[in-house]
């Protein structure tokens, strides 16, 4: 009677699809199934492919942006005022005072003060074709840090150290990563004082949680809206702040600097640490310098960070501070490994595994800028490949003006990007590339605008556009024309 009844119950139970029966193995899938398979996803890759052919073809390749000021100008009462677009302001020399305001003593006495400003410091590519281009971005990081400037019948005195991105309302806010590019820019020119400054303003800004905004209001009450943390604000200020010191050559001063700058270095330091610390030590996902929420890790994240790394190790190394260095070098090597290994396989391209010809075929992100990122200045020794990726990169982001785009994946719209230009000229300058990084400083010095400002971008056409200047453009046109200055380049 059981055994009737086990043997019903038996031939009751249900056969999943694709086991066999009778042994419980799977199935073996007949040929007709496997070719209707096959020929559905050849169907949806073609589509696929089809219909990003066709996204590609219609995008827009020469958009239109307009230039929104041709530069920024000292008016007599100290503030700070535009220059309109494309209307050529003359400067008094030596200075961002216009040449009309010459009988003004006000005027002339600010004039006085920036050319003692620039004699105080170094001029990188002075008696070269590039003195002129540097001279001027000194001169607008100078006249864009610690501003006074007015708004809808408002004055508003920025912050000491507060060096904003650019002077229409959209950028006159303060960058950490910006501002770390200021610093060092001021500090490799002799401006240390100034340089402090930038970086005490950043520290100053940091949260009380850890990490920075992504931007903020200079006059210092905190970022002008929700757009969130930003963590590779860490890694770039590291980076400054080791620069700055190297740049301090008094053994007591540097110790002053330090002491000074320890807070922030700290405090960066500690929250790499903390990011990181679980294995691979990757950092979780974050906006990076394109500025979009993001659910992946990008490149553009993790590379500062490690940068940051190095750079806390020698600062902490120079201090005499062991445990503190040896923590930094430790991890430093623990992130550059899983950069290698999760980023290198397809090239260092902006998301891990998105390299080979799905990229370009269904426009995705591919490499971007960050490849710069992994080289010297920024990483001593890169991980493997990371200079041949970079290389490659710049052919993939050119431009039909001759500048580069944020990323191979950047929207086809023909603009080139100053930022990211600058950025290639100061890489190829610190890696043996003089050529390279000459071309790009010449094509940028070219595309200024009339008043002679580095604008944050340039048309298909090669009209500059948007806003003018770009502070984190000016500082890299200073620290690579004094990179190639010191590699006996000029």
């Amino acid at each position: 009677m059981s055994t009737a009844v086990v043997s019903t119950r038996t031939d009751a139970l249900a056969v999943p699809d694709g086991i066999d029966a009778a042994d419980g193995r799977p199935a073996r899938r007949r040929p007709w199934q496997r070719w209707v398979a096959a020929a559905l996803a050849v169907a949806l890759y073609v589509a696929a492919a089809a219909w990003s052919v066709h996204l590609k073809a219609t995008e827009s390749t020469e958009a239109f942006i307009d230039l929104y000021l041709d530069g920024v100008h000292l008016q007599a009462d100290g503030s700070v005022s535009d220059v309109p677009a494309r209307e050529q302001a003359e400067y008094l020399p030596g200075s961002r005072v216009l040449a009309a305001d010459a009988d003004d003593p006000r005027a002339v006495e600010l004039a006085e003060a920036q050319r003692a400003w620039l004699a105080a410091g170094e001029v990188p590519g002075a008696g070269t074709a590039y003195e002129d281009l540097v001279t001027g971005a000194l001169l607008d990081i100078h006249t864009l840090t610690g501003a006074t400037f007015e708004e809808d019948g408002r004055t508003t005195t920025a912050v000491e150290g507060a060096a904003v991105a650019g002077w229409t309302d959209r950028w006159r806010y303060v960058w950490p990563r910006d501002a770390s590019f200021v610093a060092a820019a001021l500090a490799r020119t002799g401006h240390l004082e100034d340089a402090v400054d930038v970086l005490g303003f950043v520290a100053d800004a940091r949260s009380e949680a850890g990490g920075f905004q992504a931007r903020y209001l200079p006059d210092g009450s905190g970022p002008p809206d929700g757009r969130g943390i930003q963590l590779d604000g860490n890694g770039w200020t590291l980076w400054s702040a080791a620069t700055v010191l190297a740049e301090t050559a008094d053994a007591d001063e540097r110790a002053e600097v330090f002491a000074e700058l320890r807070p922030l270095v700290d405090a960066s330091t500690e929250h790499i640490l903390e990011l990181t610390s679980d294995a691979p030590h990757l950092p979780p996902p974050s906006a990076d310098y394109w500025e979009v929420r993001e659910d992946e890790l990008t490149l553009g994240t993790v590379a500062p960070l490690l940068a940051g790394l190095e750079h806390a190790t020698t600062i902490y190394r120079d201090a005499g501070l062991t445990a503190e260095a040896d923590a930094a070098a430790e991890r430093a090597a623990q992130v550059h490994a899983a950069v290698e290994e999760t980023f290198g396989p397809e090239g260092y391209t902006r998301y891990a595994g998105d390299g080979g010809p799905m990229t370009s075929l269904f426009g995705s992100d591919g490499r971007d800028a960050a490849t710069a990122m992994l080289l010297p200045p920024f990483v001593g020794e890169p991980p493997s490949g990371a200079e041949d990726a970079w290389l490659s990169s710049a052919a993939e982001m050119a431009r039909p003006a001759g500048g580069l785009a944020p990323g191979a994946g950047w929207k086809r719209d023909g603009i080139s990007w100053t930022p990211e230009t600058t950025l290639y000229a100061l890489t190829a300058a610190a890696n043996g590339h003089p050529e390279l990084a000459a071309d790009w400083l010449d094509w940028i010095s070219e595309h200024r605008t009339a008043s002679g400002a580095i604008p944050e971008k340039v048309l298909a056409n090669g009209a500059p556009a948007a806003v003018a200047p770009l502070t984190w453009s000016s500082a890299n046109v200073l620290l690579a024309v004094a990179a190639l200055e010191e590699a006996g380049e000029l």
